[in-house]
């Protein structure tokens, strides 16, 4: 990532410094972030749509500004970022620190900076006489799973008019992204049956029958990785598959009777996860037996409790074209990590992913967006704005 001296405006760094002083962490409400930026907007003459999460504690935000009685264009961002907990920062990391050509803070790549860019450009699309309408889209809970994108994208469905396209702007240095890998997040319980580790054979291990099942998903991995399906625009090039936690036992000395792991599979879109998990399933369900020998109360459960879908975007698709004419760059790029943007396209609403700040950079102590990657998404919104306008 380079750094030039393209300077951003006031107004986006003003705005930026505003949203990052917003503590977001996924774990707490967003309802003054949402409800500041549904002032601003809502000052500016945009229709507001809220949805709530079932606590009433979070929020997303869908406001249009422009006719409704044709489609538009929606900029999508998250609202929520990552915890700080146990990170080495050199400041607070909810107030935005200037530095040299950088801006520091939570949040500043991933992906408070579109979303002030889109708010601070807003009286400008409300100032015009727009000829298509833009519609800005912030969620929460993207960082635990995609949550409330899916209660956004679901109420979508009671407008008269469905958007044309997305853009959603996760941090990608303005690089026009036509896919990315889904991901399916899997808890598994192993319910056993506690004894004496000297009578070991009239107890059922949990912790042993999980560490069969996570060898058998690393076997996955090493076969997936050796014979595919393999798509090279992705790094790595194929589906992986990951045990992240686990626990279980008490003492060396007892036969454990819990045991949980997580784990999840990040999917190569044209990959069917399903099948993958099909497999696991079968592989299980061949241990409970013996098990059940043992005692009848023991088993294996699945929590498959986040399923968010790939993006595959066709090169020529409207919404690349239009990505990669306003960022000034013909080529087209995939990435490892999971969006939003899978779940607007499989709502049939064509979506690329373009947005400022580096995702390297993202959940990071001292996270920080350049100078440079503020001003390019800046004259990114703009060149829309000019795009939408009427002649």
């Amino acid at each position: 990532m380079t750094e030039t001296s393209v300077k951003p405006s006031q107004q986006a760094l003003a705005m930026i410094e505003r949203l990052i002083g917003f503590d977001t962490t996924s774990y707490k409400s967003n309802l003054h972030f949402i409800g500041f930026a549904a002032d601003l907007l809502g000052s500016l003459g945009a229709k507001i749509r809220l949805t709530y999460d079932d606590s009433q504690g979070k929020a997303n935000l869908f406001a249009t500004i422009g006719p409704d009685d044709r489609p538009g264009i929606v900029l999508s961002g998250h609202s929520d970022v990552v915890p700080v907990e146990g990170q080495d920062w050199s400041s607070d990391p909810f107030h935005a620190r200037l530095g040299e050509n950088r801006l520091y803070g939570r949040g500043t790549a991933d992906m408070k900076s579109f979303i002030a860019l889109c708010l601070a450009l807003a009286p400008d699309f409300a100032s015009r006489r727009l000829e298509i309408p833009v519609h800005f889209a912030f969620s929460y809970d993207e960082e635990v799973g995609c949550i409330g994108a899916r209660r956004l994208i679901h109420d979508l469905g009671a407008l008269a008019v469905r958007p044309r396209l997305c853009i959603v702007g996760e941090p990608t240095e303005m690089k026009v992204i036509i896919g990315h890998k889904g991901k399916k997040s899997v808890r598994c319980e192993v319910h056993g049956k506690e004894c004496h580790s000297a009578l070991n054979h009239r107890g059922v291990n949990a912790v042993e029958i999980a560490a069969e099942m996570v060898a058998f998903l690393r076997r996955m991995q090493r076969r997936i990785r050796d014979d595919g399906p393999f798509d090279f625009g992705y790094d790595p090039p194929y589906t992986t598959v990951h045990t992240g936690v686990i626990t279980g036992g008490t003492a060396l000395n007892i036969v454990p009777a819990r045991c949980g792991f997580e784990f999840e599979f990040r999917n190569l879109p044209n990959h069917d996860v399903e099948d993958l998990m099909a497999e696991l399933r079968a592989f299980a369900q061949a241990l409970v037996p013996e098990m059940l020998e043992i005692d009848e109360a023991s088993g294996i459960m699945f929590d498959e409790h986040n399923t968010t879908a790939g993006l595959d975007t066709a090169p020529d698709d409207e919404a690349a074209m239009l990505a990669r004419q306003l960022s000034g760059n013909n080529d087209t790029e995939k990435v490892s990590f999971t969006t939003e943007a899978g779940l607007f396209h499989d709502a049939g609403i064509p979506t690329v992913v373009c947005g400022p700040g580096s995702i390297l950079q993202a959940h990071k102590p001292d996270e920080f967006i350049t100078f440079d990657q503020i001003a390019q998404g800046e004259a990114f919104l703009r060149r829309l704005l000019d795009r939408m306008s009427a002649r």
